[in-house]
């Protein structure tokens, strides 16, 4: 049977992280205003009827949180 302290402490510490993505989301749109109005995004607007599919914007966050997630768990295995 797992440890249950080792199972609720990584639960802690995965509902920080997500909190704090969270937050780091929410004040996105005010400290970087063109993160999702790069020049790969797709806005298709017909009548009243809007679709957005943000590909470059996807792709940029996809390669810095791979950049950032390989540091830290390099810095981590040390």
């Amino acid at each position: 049977m797992p440890d249950l302290q080792a199972t609720g402490r990584m639960l802690l510490l995965l509902g920080g992280f997500l909190a704090i993505v969270g937050l780091a989301l929410m004040a996105g749109g005010r400290f970087f205003p063109w993160l999702g109005r790069l020049p790969g995004d797709i806005h298709i607007q017909r009548g009243n009827v809007s679709c957005f599919f943000p590909l470059a914007t996807s792709i940029l966050l996809s390669i810095l949180l791979t950049v950032v997630l390989n540091l830290l768990i390099r810095f981590l295995n040390r």
